[in-house]
């Protein structure tokens, strides 16, 4: 089954990353990302960059566009990982891993058209 793993982003959680996390969080990406190539259980992971991004949005056929990603929440969509597992317990294990969770919420979720 594979899953899609979003790890939000806010505020605080860049702050305590960006000053004393900052090596754990590398070091515990690429320990990750390193297992889970190994395991054949990672399909995709990449972080998501704010420069650049945009909300699309149709107004009567027409793409209205505004800079983003920033929507109503204090929370954006920092990175992902797709990974393929045996079950729901062995995601969240991987997640419950991230240095982004003791700071703010990684969500788990099955993928439905998983290919």
């Amino acid at each position: 089954m594979r899953y899609m793993l979003t790890i939000y982003n806010n505020a605080e959680a860049s702050a305590a990353i960006e000053g004393e996390e900052l090596e754990a969080f590398r070091r515990a990406h690429a320990d990750i990302q390193a297992e889970l190539a190994a395991s054949g259980e990672l399909v995709d992971s990449n972080e998501l960059s704010v420069p650049g991004a945009k909300i699309v949005r149709t107004n009567t056929g027409k793409a209205v566009v505004t800079d983003g990603p920033f929507t109503e929440g204090r929370e954006i969509v920092g990175g992902y990982y797709v990974v393929e597992c045996d079950n729901v317990d062995r995601a969240i294990e991987i997640a419950s891993r991230f240095v982004e969770a003791r700071f703010t919420p990684i969500e788990v979720r099955p993928l439905v058209h998983a290919n």
